[in-house]
C-alpha cells in the first residue's frame, strides 16, 4: 500500500494509505481541501477515516468529507468531542481495512482519549509521539504519557512512525541541547535539515531511529537522567520524574 503525507495548515500532516485499486484510508483529516486535491490528482477515493483524538486540526475536515462521500466509515475513540464517528474504537480493537489489520492502542497523555493505530507496518500516532519529541500533556499525567510512549517504543523497530506534525527540526534543537554527544541524533538532524531544504517531509521515520535519537524514548538512559538533573538541580527519583522534568524543560525551551 502506498503512503502519502498530505500537508495541512502550517505543519500538520494528513496521512493517506492507498491500495492498488484506488481505495484509501485517511488518517486525521483536519482539513478537507488537501484530501480533495490528493484524491483528484492521484486518483483514489477514501474508504475509511481513522481519527486519533478530538483536536480540531485532526478532525475539522470530517464534515466536508462526509458531505462529498456520504456513508464513509469514521473510526474514532469514544469521546463526545468527536461527533461524527460511526465506529467507536477502544484499546485492543482490531480493524480490517483494505485487507490489512489495524490494532487500536490507547495512548492517553496528550488527551485522555487519544488512540493510535498500528497496521501495514505503520504507526499512526497523532500527537503522542513525534520525531525527536512527543506531544504536550493537555489532559494526561507524566506517568500516563510515559506509559503511552513506552508502549509505542516497544513496537518492532522497522515500524514507520506517521505522526501528526512536521516538528522534527524544532524537536532536534531541543534534543541536541539535552543529548549533544548522541551521534545518531546528530545524523538525524542533518538528514532532516536536508529533507526540509528539499521541501520534503521528514516523516515517516522508524521506531528504531526514534529509540536511538528521541530523548523522550530514552528516559531510562543515564545521560538523559543526568541532563535533567543538571537542568533542575535535583536528581530525578525515577523514570517518571525524568520524563516530567524533560517535558517541562521542552515546554519552556527556546532554541
Amino acid at each position: 500500500m502506498r503512503l502519502s503525507a498530505l500537508p495541512a495548515f502550517e505543519d500538520n500532516y494528513i496521512w493517506a494509505l492507498v491500495s492498488e485499486d484506488g481505495r484509501a484510508i485517511v488518517v486525521d483529516p483536519g482539513q478537507a481541501a488537501p484530501v480533495f486535491a490528493a484524491s483528484a490528482a492521484q486518483g483514489w477515493t477514501p474508504t475509511a477515516l481513522l481519527l486519533t483524538h478530538h483536536h480540531d486540526d485532526h478532525i475539522g475536515g470530517v464534515p466536508e468529507l462526509l458531505a462529498r462521500w456520504p456513508g464513509l466509515p469514521v473510526h474514532a475513540p469514544d469521546d463526545p468531542r468527536i461527533p461524527h464517528a460511526t465506529h467507536r474504537v477502544a484499546d485492543g480493537d482490531r480493524l480490517t481495512l483494505l485487507g490489512e489489520t489495524f490494532e487500536v492502542l490507547a495512548v492517553p497523555g496528550h488527551t485522555r482519549s487519544h488512540v493510535a493505530y498500528v497496521g501495514s507496518g505503520r504507526l499512526f500516532c497523532g500527537d503522542t509521539l513525534f520525531s525527536l519529541g512527543c506531544g504536550r500533556m493537555f489532559e494526561g499525567t507524566p506517568a500516563q504519557m510515559l506509559g503511552s510512549l513506552s508502549r509505542l517504543a516497544a513496537l518492532p523497530g522497522q515500524t514507520e512512525v506517521c505522526c501528526g506534525h512536521e516538528y522534527t527540526l524544532g524537536n532536534a534543537a531541543f534534543a541536541l541541547h539535552v543529548d549533544p554527544a548522541n551521534a545518531a541524533l546528530q545524523r538525524r538532524q542533518q538528514e532532516a535539515q536536508a529533507m526540509r531544504d528539499a521541501a520534503r517531509p521528514t516523516l515517516p521515520t522508524t521506531l528504531s531511529t526514534e529509540r536511538a535519537t528521541n530523548p523522550f524514548l530514552r528516559t531510562g538512559q543515564p545521560e538523559i537522567r543526568q541532563a535533567v538533573a543538571g537542568h533542575t538541580g535535583q536528581m530525578p527519583a525515577d523514570e517518571i520524574e525524568v520524563f516530567a522534568g524533560l517535558r517541562r524543560w521542552k515546554d519552556g525551551f527556546r532554541a
